[in-house]
């Protein structure tokens, strides 16, 4: 079992049943899938990355339920696959698990759909965004064909699965209600099971999940992704969240006020170095400011997260740029900001 960890089993108030199984999805990267029963049909919600680890420890998962638990739960019992969104961390390991449960019935939001279906087309499109956005970014060539190759590289051995129902906004399906949550990932959903919410990684217990901008794949960026944190914190009655990574959230309510918190850190800090600066700077040179000790592919999660935040202030009317005739006659040139 991942990191030695015993499977948690979660009752919520609506009689159902919660087991969150730890997986190694990548080397050294850890988190979590869930099994939900009592609450409809058997559900698998995530699937893991596919990785070897991470499909053994899900395998290993299932027989630790039954042996600890006393639950009846074989494989093929599992009717149901929920994938929260679609980041290979949580859906890589679909295929697999189709396979080893006899055909379960796949469900996806709409807008993370594709992933699923058209995983290869997927690719293509949003290396293609990304490339663009490194380019605007500022990134030097040497680099930006390092950091594609190693973004690359993670997404190549999945391959393309039916979807059989899309996740809808209030959708409820048995005993589960669903909330759309973008920002993080387009389709990003999170699940209500009684008092208990799956918050996949619209929520984590210590990270503030990552952003990337909207330029790079519509519906992510951190204005859609604020508005979803206040969407969950409307609903009332949440006792606990159970996340895609990290530990369980006893105060739900207080965390999305922490990460919002987080984020107005972020978006004062980008203000303040680019107010420092002595000229108008890239988000690849802001990236460097905010984040000067990252390393590998490390530094693709630094840019886009200060491309984030660039974003919204460019968007909210505190940022310009300052370079607009080389916009004007050039291709794809690096976007050098400075304060409105």
């Amino acid at each position: 079992m991942s990191q030695n960890r015993e499977i948690e089993r979660y009752e919520a108030d609506n009689g159902a049943k919660i087991y969150r199984i730890p997986l190694e999805l990548f080397p050294g990267f850890h988190g979590y899938v869930h099994v939900v029963l009592e609450a409809g049909l058997p559900t698998l919600v995530d699937t893991g990355s596919g990785f070897e680890s991470s499909n053994t420890d899900l395998l290993d998962g299932f027989k630790y339920i039954r042996e600890h638990y006393g639950e009846k739960l074989a494989l093929e019992d599992i009717q149901r696959i929920i994938i929260t969104h679609g980041h290979i961390d949580h859906f890589g390991g679909v295929a697999f698990m189709r396979e080893q449960v006899g055909g379960a019935q796949i469900g996806i939001h709409e807008l993370d759909r594709r992933v699923l279906i058209s995983y290869e087309e997927r690719v293509i499109m949003v290396t293609k965004d990304l490339r663009i956005f490194l380019e605007r970014a500022g990134v030097n060539p040497q680099l930006r064909q390092s950091l594609m190759e190693m973004y690359g590289f993670a997404k190549q051995h999945m391959r393309s699965v039916p979807v059989h129902f899309s996740l809808e906004e209030e959708m409820l399906l048995d005993g589960l209600t669903f909330f759309h949550t973008p920002g993080h990932c387009p389709g990003q959903v999170c699940i209500r099971i009684g008092d208990i919410l799956l918050s996949a990684d619209h929520i984590l217990a210590r990270t503030t999940p990552h952003q990337s901008p909207e330029s790079i794949t519509r519906y992510n960026g951190l204005g859609h992704y604020l508005e979803a944190l206040q969407k969950i914190e409307r609903v009332d009655g949440l006792r606990l969240a159970l996340g895609g990574h990290e530990n369980p959230i006893e105060d739900i309510y207080g965390r999305i006020a922490e990460i919002r918190a987080s984020h107005m850190r972020k978006l004062n800090r980008v203000l303040d170095i680019i107010r420092e600066a002595s000229h108008p700077m890239t988000i690849s040179d802001i990236s460097k400011a905010m984040y000067p000790d990252k390393s590998g592919y490390e530094i693709l999660l630094a840019i886009e997260e200060a491309g984030a935040h660039v974003e919204y202030l460019y968007q909210h009317g505190q940022l310009k740029v300052a370079n607009l005739d080389e916009v004007e006659k050039e291709d794809n040139p690096a976007l050098r900001y400075q304060l409105a």
